[in-house]
């Protein structure tokens, strides 16, 4: 009987034994049948992330169209606004430069963009700027005087008060910022001559840029400084790239005119920012000296080129990504 019974369980050891090794199996079977579900769950996510950054590095791929460039999604805007520019410049006499640039859409504008022109009065914005970057680096203030000055130079677009600033802060003080603005197309007036300083739309629109966003060359005080004073430019020096600015939208200009042998230099650069808008634009130009062609000449150019391309960026179904596929006009 003790060697029966010892039998017996022995039977019944390998029989658990067996069962358990079954348990096992099942259960490793089970785990691999899970884990690999669960791999394939995560090469669907790891497609499906793959197929969005795809997508999305196909929508913010650069497309040019005509002068602009812009993300794919805003390939229509980029063409409407190419083929405006052109025609603003259409049957126009004299030279021109064109730059557009807006931060919403990613749209990037270029006509004659490294083209040298007499800055004439544009050069005040860099003047001021020059200033401010002076005061930061020295860790000073503005005095009274030069706040009046300022506001006289850019409000009103007088004559002393550039060349009282531009005196003050010196060649050496207005290279270095043009240096560290990065505006190496920019050649400063010789001899007190600021109205000759050779500006290209290429760096105005560097200094636009450089206005209205974070940097390390303006503080955020300097540049709301130098906005809110080219936002309350006399209305007689409001001309230019403001026309056809919505309501809603705040402009920031300075404008310059000088006549010379060469003609009339009629120049202007503005920042639009407001009612989810952030977009700059500058125009240079240098009209015959006839009588056709006179201040006004290169005024009507500037302002009718200004107007088609604030209605293209104010225009919700060019300006939304959706509009990537919609055909466009000549």
């Amino acid at each position: 009987m003790g060697m029966r019974a010892l039998f017996v369980g022995a039977v019944a050891v390998m029989a658990g034994i067996v069962a358990c090794s079954s348990g096992v199996a099942a259960t490793s079977a089970s785990a691999t049948s899970a884990q690999g579900s669960a791999t394939a769950a995560a090469l669907t996510k790891s497609e499906e992330k793959a197929r969005s950054a795809a997508a999305a590095s196909a929508a913010s791929a650069g497309v040019r169209e005509g002068l602009c460039t812009a993300p794919a999604d805003h390939r229509a805007l980029a063409a409407r606004v190419s083929a405006d520019i052109w025609a603003g410049l259409r049957g126009r006499d004299g030279e021109h430069a064109v730059s557009v640039y807006d931060r919403v859409t990613g749209l990037n504008c270029v006509y004659n963009g490294s083209k040298h022109f007499d800055s004439a009065s544009i050069v005040k914005a860099i003047i001021l700027g020059a200033l401010l970057r002076w005061h930061q680096q020295t860790k000073t203030s503005l005095s009274s005087w030069e706040k009046s000055e300022a506001t006289l130079m850019i409000e009103q677009s007088d004559n002393d008060a550039a060349t009282a600033l531009w005196d003050e802060v010196g060649m050496t003080n207005l290279q270095h910022f043009l240096n560290l603005a990065k505006m190496g197309e920019t050649q400063l007036g010789q001899d007190g001559e600021w109205g000759l300083t050779q500006a290209t739309s290429h760096d105005e629109m560097l200094l636009l840029r450089l206005l209205t966003g974070s940097n390390s060359v303006l503080d955020a005080n300097s540049r709301a400084y130098e906005l809110t004073l080219m936002a309350h430019v006399t209305s007689w020096e409001a001309w230019g790239v403001t026309a056809g600015t919505p309501s809603g939208v705040t402009w920031h200009v300075k404008n310059g005119w000088l006549p010379d042998a060469a003609g009339w230099h009629i120049n202007s650069i503005g920042a639009f920012t407001g009612h989810g808008q952030d977009y700059m634009m500058a125009v240079l130009s240098v009209n015959a000296d006839d009588d056709d062609d006179d201040e006004d000449y290169g005024i009507d150019t500037i302002e009718d080129i200004a107007r088609l391309v604030q209605h293209d960026l104010n225009n919700a179904e060019l300006t939304s990504p959706s509009a990537a596929n919609v055909t466009t006009g000549g």
